[in-house]
């Protein structure tokens, strides 16, 4: 895997038209957040902290796998029944935007290229875009509760493939986690690895500025 850098020869990004975000990890880091919704759960049955093998699980995982892989099945319909009352706006403040992502955003959209979303998020991603105010880059933005068969099956990177009229090598995914490789290997799609090197991917974003920088090499702009 190459590490993205400025001594780099850049043409290894070439050949794109679109790119799929997932979110948790790459557009922002809500790594904090989640571990606070999650731990909230588990005080809520009697129960102390996540480990850190669940904390990295619930955090590229959907909320129902996630619930059932931190709470023993006797409180699962109580736990799926609770997560509807949860205000999701109490964990807005706690999540932070990737540095120099909007930058690159505005350079992906004036050089003409799609953007699209693929999370395992559920039903808190257009509030999320919302607060960021990164709604407009984004079309489509495809949930684990948009699709039957949510990450790292195939069918969400399709999807947005079909709207977009795209080929697979024209796409590149930028992930964080082995789901996201997953997904990515499973659709045929190229895969980008976000600030993580343990990854298969074709490269390893390490920051969005020298993404950026690279990007420019490339293409121009």
């Amino acid at each position: 895997m190459i590490i993205l850098n400025e001594l780099m020869d850049c043409g290894v990004l070439g050949g794109l038209r679109g790119v799929i975000f997932d979110c948790d990890g790459v557009m922002v880091d809500s790594l904090g957040a989640n571990i606070w919704y999650y731990n909230a759960f588990r005080e809520r049955f009697g129960l102390g902290p996540m480990s850190p093998d669940q904390e990295a699980y619930t955090h590229s995982h959907n909320v129902f796998d996630s619930l059932r892989r931190i709470l023993p099945e006797e409180h699962w319909d109580q736990a799926f029944a609770l997560r509807k009352e949860f205000d999701y706006r109490d964990m807005l403040p706690k999540i932070r935007k990737e540095p120099g992502l909007r930058e690159a955003l505005l350079w992906f959209r004036r050089m003409g290229f799609r953007m699209a979303v693929n999370t395992n998020r559920t039903t808190t991603m257009d509030l999320l875009l919302d607060h960021l105010d990164m709604t407009e880059f984004f079309l489509p933005v495809v949930t684990a509760a948009g699709v039957a068969n949510p990450k790292p099956h195939p069918e969400s990177v399709n999807v947005i493939l079909d709207a977009w009229d795209m080929p697979p090598n024209q796409v590149a995914y930028l992930g964080d986690s082995r789901v996201d490789e997953q997904t990515a290997c499973a659709a045929g799609v190229r895969f980008w690895s976000y600030k993580n090197e343990y990854l298969e991917a074709e490269v390893m974003v390490p920051d969005y500025g020298t993404l950026l920088w690279c990007l420019r090499r490339a293409y121009g702009g």
